[in-house]
């Protein structure tokens, strides 16, 4: 039985003074009551009084007696000894007899009420943690951890560690192998040995079954869409998708699935039958759905392909074609002028223009007009128009594959690709072409589907389904019950029994009212106040000006004037710059981990190992290789056991991952928000997003294109979110440079940090009005960068308000009945995003431009609407709020530099195949950021406050004013070395430089 859990700091800890307790402690633990000091007077001897009484304070403190009363601290004794009166050295006399502390100890627990650790208490205990282990996936340290909790809240004296760690393990390994034993026996025999043969190699291959459907699609092409619906076709053919495991605890099977997608078939196999069998079923379910999100990818970026390269091969045509475009141009304009001129009697004219030009020209122009001429506003018709042939190579395979259902407005859309489906299969039972669904298709296609009046064209038809397919996934208006990524984003919406109990409660936690009247009310309100003080202070604001373009009012700012920089700032910034000091990128990993612990957040995939010798120091390693994109083999070292390949790809596959890289960098998060001059740049309550794009230059489907960002090359975003402490608190991989605002919501609904950012700063890409309302519905600020105000829309409530010289700019009306009917369905929403019942990327893909959920869409963004107006107006009329906002996004960028230099191998390509790899590196690269921040806070600080002593006072805005974005003393290239000092690995700091040598040394070159 696995016991082995337990740290050796973690288990040393336990039932015993580790450190002094603080003030707040002993007021709160050692101060006798009038009950305790009566209690503790029936002691006749002054030394059974104070060692009572240091009992009983312990009980209260750590939740059990210690083995010896006396090792205490001494703090401890002269706080009990003051309150009783009586001398601390008196403690000493009380380690004669140990009867008399048994028999004292039993006292203590009558009087505070507290009941032993019976037989009892364990099987109370015992099922408190089958509850736990049931429906959460806490590693086993931290559910010991919450185990001691619980027994102390319960008033339970707690156990020997050794007893408390043997029942954790005991409760985790009952409750798995009952989960083994119930998944098991749920799969008939035919099942479990189609299971058993995924763990087999076949006849001349070189991989197993499961080795093979585990990994994923690389190329973009027909071919490979073909073969990942085939892919998906293997999965469903084992015939265990539909085995029920929806009575089963969630938390159980998505940490049994994971292990199974990440486990060697080597130890698989090596498993017992119940425990093979349980992991395989939970990871072939996952992989369905995950190789099914894979073709959706897959089928994404095909389309994508498909446009661009029409598109391309649409404009090169028509280059060729301008030649004989012009010429039968001239001549039609040449005719028409012979059509228009006065002089030609008006009977004579068609004689006239036959007899001068010919009939057949006229024809043969007209004709090449018709053919070349574009009439389509919508390019995307003629760029894929001629695609059939490639979409015919895979479209059986997706027919056959791909189930999908859609919003009410999507239906017309379903009922086509349904149509197509019925027209694969053949037979007697086809319908005709002409009972083709119409209704979906745009104006864009009109005319190449439906050349005539009753006539389809059945190539353009097909074409076009798939094309609105394409686009309506991508909306989510359409959607795939068996995806993840692509599943309904209604469906987890909080309705019914489930929305009417936590109705009330979400509109207080939102400080909103039920009553849309009294909302819209305060929103005139503050309309009115907002464009009445922009109005007041209009002669004064010298930045704005009001100025007509063609016949309408619009706003000019002029830009944010650079802020000075005094010389004691220049001063102060060099010489803490020049204080911090020389480290090697790895010894900075490995100092940061000594101060933070942050490596114990990096957990095996399978909980319950036993704990690795020198740990952190591969973590470290691997981090480092990811973060620098140089790969394994620069950091291993074959004499060191933590650092041999072999070690480190091991770690890599079963450790890093994204759950534990979003631990660790939780705990470097919070210790750069605990120090105080990271408190002076700001509390957390302000943040910026903004994305970072990678070029990758290997075969993916995860990879999008971008003429801008990767010209000729794909690439991805890394979208990431930076507290106004210089910390990066989440961040989200994005292939190509997809929308901006799709992502931003679900950067603070999904961190994980202890920071509350409640104002986002973003640029111009982050930007729609559906995120202006949904940032004002869930209670946080929304403050971009507009590049094109002058092209924005002011809004009002009411056609009648008068804004007085500000009326004409705020001339657009809202739909307030929209909002009115609309809100508690916007409510509604609100709560299930801020509760995590539906994600928050999904939800913007349907809201955008005013999307579909019966109309809720086009509510948000008329609510946000108004939110955009009131931000507008302040943003005009504010410059400290527009400083700030350049202040806080200029941290982003700097941020981003930082990476930049970070993640210098490989020219800086992102050279991941997969989804997961991708996470995974760029989540390590953030972490490394993170670390080489807290690291320049910490001896930033330092050198402050050796500045401080030597040269007196600093000014707090010259403060502010200071970056831990700095790396050019940190060495990231050449050889790696793993190794602290045994100062610096026990806490103590490094010796700072002296700036004056430093300047000294560099006055000897020329």
């Amino acid at each position: 039985m696995p016991v082995e859990f337990l740290s050796d700091e973690q288990a040393a800890r336990f039932g015993c003074y580790h450190a002094d307790p603080s003030p707040e402690q002993l007021a709160h633990y050692f101060y006798l009551s009038a009950a305790d000091v009566s209690f503790l007077a029936t002691r006749r001897r002054p030394a059974n009084k104070l060692g009572c009484g240091v009992q009983l304070c312990t009980l209260r403190f750590l939740g059990t007696f210690l083995l010896d009363p006396l090792q205490v601290p001494a703090i401890v004794v002269h706080t009990v000894a003051n309150q009783l009166g009586v001398p601390a050295d008196e403690l000493a006399a009380y380690r004669t007899r140990p009867n008399t502390w048994y028999d004292h100890q039993a006292h203590i627990v009558a009087h505070l009420g507290y009941t032993p650790f019976d037989a009892r208490q364990g099987f109370r205990l015992t099922r408190w943690l089958y509850a736990q282990v049931l429906t959460s996936t806490v590693r086993p340290s931290v559910l010991f951890d919450l185990t001691t909790a619980h027994l102390v809240a319960q008033r339970v004296v707690l156990p020997g560690v050794s007893l408390l760690a043997r029942l954790i393990a005991r409760v985790r390994e009952r409750t798995g192998r009952l989960l083994y034993r119930q998944l098991a026996t749920r799969l008939t025999p035919a099942q479990q040995t189609a299971l058993d043969t995924l763990l087999t190699v076949p006849l001349g291959e070189r991989r197993t079954h499961l080795e093979r459907l585990r990994t994923p699609p690389t190329r973009v092409s027909a071919p490979a869409l073909v073969a990942a619906l085939r892919r998906v076709d293997e999965i469903r053919a084992l015939g265990v998708s539909g085995v029920p495991v929806a009575d089963l605890p969630e938390a159980q099977l998505v940490r049994l699935a994971r292990y199974g997608q990440v486990a060697w078939a080597q130890t698989l196999l090596r498993m017992g039958a119940e425990r093979r069998l349980a992991t395989l079923l939970t990871s072939v379910q996952a992989l369905e759905r995950t190789a099914t999100d894979d073709v959706l990818d897959l089928f994404d970026s095909l389309l994508t392909t498909l446009a661009l390269r029409g598109e391309t091969k649409r404009r090169q045509q028509r280059l060729r074609s301008l030649k004989d475009l012009d010429q039968a141009a001239l001549l039609l304009q040449r005719a028409v002028q012979v059509l228009l001129d006065d002089t030609v009697p008006t009977d004579q004219v068609r004689h006239q223009v036959l007899t001068q030009f010919g009939k057949e020209p006229l024809r043969a122009a007209a004709a090449t007009v018709e053919t070349l001429a574009s009439p389509e506003a919508d390019p995307l018709a003629g760029a894929l128009a001629s695609s059939y042939a490639t979409v015919r190579r895979f479209l059986p395979a997706l027919l056959r594959g791909l189930v999908v259902e859609g919003t009410p407005a999507a239906q017309p859309l379903v009922e086509a690709w349904a149509f197509l489906q019925r027209q694969e299969v053949g037979g007697r039972g086809r319908p005709k072409w002409t009972a083709a669904p119409r209704t979906f298709v745009p104006p864009s296609w009109r005319r190449r589907v439906f050349p005539t009046p009753g006539q389809v064209d059945v190539q353009a038809y097909t074409v076009c389904v798939v094309e609105r397919l394409h686009h309506a996934l991508r909306r989510r208006d359409v959607f795939v019950p068996a995806s993840e990524r692509y599943g309904d984003p209604r469906a987890e919406l909080l309705r019914g029994a489930a929305w009417e109990a936590a109705r009330d409660s979400v509109a207080r936690a939102l400080e909103r009212s039920l009553d849309p009247a009294v909302e819209l009310a305060r929103l005139q309100q503050q309309l009115q106040a907002a464009y009445t003080e922009v109005g007041e202070h209009l002669d004064r604001n010298t930045a704005l000006q009001l100025v007509q373009q063609d016949g309408q009012m619009t706003v000019l700012l002029s830009p944010v004037p650079a802020q000075p920089e005094s010389e004691q700032l220049d001063d102060l910034r060099a010489h803490l710059t020049a204080c911090l000091p020389q480290v090697d990128v790895a010894a900075l990993l490995l100092e940061v981990d000594a101060f933070t612990g942050f490596a114990s957040a990096f957990t095996h995939v399978a909980d319950g190992q036993p704990a690795t010798a020198d740990l952190p120091l591969s973590v470290c390693a691997v981090l480092l290789a990811q973060a620098c994109n140089v790969g394994l083999k620069t950091v291993a070292r074959a004499d060191v056991p933590a650092l041999t390949p072999a070690r480190l790809l091991w770690v890599q596959q079963h450790y890093l991952r994204a759950e534990t890289l979003t631990a660790a960098n939780a705990r470097l998060v919070d210790a750069q928000a605990g120090l105080p001059l990271a408190q002076a740049w700001g509390g957390g309550e302000v943040a910026s997003a903004d994305g970072l794009r990678f070029v990758v230059p290997v075969r993916t489907v995860h990879a999008g294109w971008n003429r801008k960002y990767f010209p000729g090359q794909r690439g991805v975003t890394y979208y990431n979110f930076t507290s106004d402490q210089f910390t990066g608190f989440h961040g989200i991989v994005v292939p190509g440079t997809l929308r901006d605002s799709l992502f931003i919501l679900a950067g603070l609904l999904e961190q994980q940090t202890s920071l509350d950012p409640r104002e986002v700063m973003a640029d111009t890409h982050g930007y729609s009005d559906v995120v202006f309302g949904l940032f004002a519905l869930l209670g946080y600020r929304f403050s971009p960068r507009l590049a094109d105000l002058a092209d924005q829309r002011f809004w009002r409530l009411r056609k009648e308000d008068d804004y007085g010289p500000l009326n004409e700019l705020g001339r657009h009306v809202v739909n307030a009945r929209l909002i009115h009917d609309h809100w508690e369905d916007m409510l509604r929403l609100a709560g299930s995003l801020k509760l995590g019942k539906v994600k928050a990327t999904a939800v913007m893909r349907t809201l955008q431009r005013a999307g579909s959920l019966s109309g809720l869409g086009r509510a948000v963004a008329e609510f946000g609407r108004i939110e955009k107006t009131l931000y507008l107006l302040a943003y005009v009329q504010d410059e400290a709020y527009r400083r700030r906002i350049l202040v806080q996004l200029n941290r982003g960028e700097g941020r981003h530099a930082v990476a930049r230099a970070v993640f210098h191998g490989k020219k800086g390509e992102l050279r991941q195949r997969y989804r997961e790899g991708m996470e995974d590196q760029l989540g390590a690269l953030g972490l490394v950021v993170n670390a080489l921040v807290l690291w320049n806070t910490r001896y930033l600080q330092r050198a402050l406050e050796h500045w401080q002593e030597t040269h007196g006072a600093v000014d707090a805005a010259d403060v502010i004013r200071l970056s831990p974005l700095l790396h050019e003393h940190v060495n990231m290239l050449g050889r790696y070395d793993f190794t602290l000092p045994e100062r610096v690995a026990a806490g103590e700091f490094r010796p700072l430089r002296d700036p004056a040598s430093w300047e000294e040394r560099l006055a000897e070159f020329p």
